[in-house]
């Protein structure tokens, strides 16, 4: 081992990153030459089956329509393999799962922290907040912090809640009831679609 250097320089492994990225790549099918299989069972292009045959026929086939020859079924005997623009079939797979990506909408959990002794001004506003939120389409955590002796008046927190669940109205729907944790109380809402 060199003197000056730790450990774990002396094990880094530069590649490591690039066998990850290796491993990624592998998981595309198989394209023209690419194919080792000496024989394979050919689809067409419009999905009709042209038989089994030698592989370097197949590949003549597709080169002879201006297309790839892709292994889709390597785990097939004989595989299979289709005539298919692969470039074009790369280009709409892509496409297809960004717009499934655009499509997903992330639901989030937003807090309203009340307090036992919360004003009626601050109350307003913690509910505009909620409704805020539960219109947005993300989920609630309605929750108390008692401190000190307040612990001792838990039943006003409970009041506190269901006035809050009122004041929302018909916005949400309680998924989990007010519950005392430890020192905190917490209730759980979602906004109410359409199916409620």
């Amino acid at each position: 081992m060199l003197r000056g250097f730790s450990a774990r320089f002396c094990f880094y492994n530069p590649f490591s990153q690039l066998r990850r990225y290796k491993a990624i790549a592998a998981q595309n099918h198989l394209v023209n030459e690419d194919i080792k299989a000496a024989e394979v069972r050919l689809v067409g292009a419009d999905g009709s089956q042209l038989g089994i045959m030698e592989t370097s026929k197949a590949l003549a086939i597709a080169e002879e329509a201006g297309m790839d020859l892709v292994l889709i079924a390597p785990q097939a005997t004989p595989p299979v393999c289709r005539v298919m623009d692969y470039g074009k079939y790369k280009f709409d797979q892509q496409k297809r799962e960004k717009e499934q990506h655009k499509n997903q909408k992330t639901v989030e959990v937003k807090e309203i922290r009340l307090s036992l002794n919360i004003d009626v001004h601050d109350f307003e506003t913690k509910v505009g907040q909620a409704k805020k939120f539960l219109s947005a389409g993300n989920k609630l955590k309605v929750s108390i912090r008692f401190r000190g002796r307040e612990m001792a008046h838990t039943d006003r927190g409970i009041d506190v809640m269901n006035r809050f669940q009122e004041a929302i109205g018909d916005l949400a729907t309680v998924d989990k009831a007010p519950k005392l944790e430890g020192r905190s109380m917490q209730m759980f809402m979602s906004p109410k679609t359409g199916k409620n």
